[in-house]
């Protein structure tokens, strides 16, 4: 239900927020603002794209998608982990593509399981997204291993993760189960992890190989600003 009335707000929100100042990349459609989002105390100014539902993480996948990949040009066979929104339909529409989603519990999935054991064979999919997840589960290890393993040789993974820059090492204690802990600790109810720097060194004992990329140092402080971009964070670059 919550995700039908978004479409509705979407249809309306390049007349109610129309103007020039912000751009969301996945629409191609200017903004004279965005919405707040955030969690708790942390509200972040103009993160939300009324037009796509998209926030900062998905705007720099989105870019990445587009400027440094194939993704949009070749056939991919896609697995898809808790679509977001701002892609799902889009992604689903791709002709390139044969797109599958699958979520523990999300009643518009193809597919449910836990990824801890992902069913499907070794080397099955060429592009494997799985972002805002392994926070939530219990051995992210191992649901990083099943990750890869599913993924083809050559093939591409994104598994982006709230990700602390100042913290040396990844805190976690998934036997934390009261939310008022779990958000002092790792700043939201249901997350038992919070990312520090050794997030790289964690994909890759997994098996991936990782590539960091990090637009502040290609695109200018005007289009970062413009696409309200996640400053500091990079993007992590699985491939097999």
């Amino acid at each position: 239900m919550l995700i039908r009335l978004s479409y509705i707000v979407q249809f309306f929100a390049p007349v109610i927020y129309g103007g020039s100042k912000f751009t969301d990349p996945i629409d191609g459609k200017s903004y004279r603002k965005f919405l707040p989002y955030g969690y708790g105390g942390n509200i972040r100014e103009n993160a939300l794209s009324p037009g796509t539902n998209s926030l900062e993480r998905h705007r720099l996948m989105w870019l990445y998608l587009k400027r440094d990949s194939d993704f949009f040009t070749k056939n991919h066979k896609v697995l898809h982990i808790a679509p977001e929104q701002c892609f799902y339909g889009r992604f689903r529409k791709m002709d390139n593509l044969d797109y599958s989603t699958a979520d523990l519990n999300s009643p518009i999935a193809d597919y449910s399981f836990d990824i801890h054991e992902i069913p499907f064979e070794d080397n099955s999919y060429d592009v494997v997204f799985c972002n805002h997840v392994l926070e939530h589960v219990t051995d992210d290890q191992q649901c990083m291993r099943e990750l890869c393993r599913v993924l083809k040789p050559g093939g591409l993974a994104i598994a982006q993760v709230p990700w602390i820059p100042e913290q040396e090492v990844t805190v976690e204690d998934p036997t934390i189960t009261d939310p008022k802990e779990r958000e002092r600790l790792f700043g939201q109810y249901d997350h038992v992890r919070k990312y520090g720097k050794d997030y790289q060194d964690r994909l890759e004992k997994a098996g991936f190989k990782v590539t960091r990329v990090d637009y502040s140092e290609e695109l200018s402080e005007e289009e970062f600003e413009r696409y309200r971009l996640p400053k500091g964070e990079p993007l992590f670059v699985c491939t097999k």
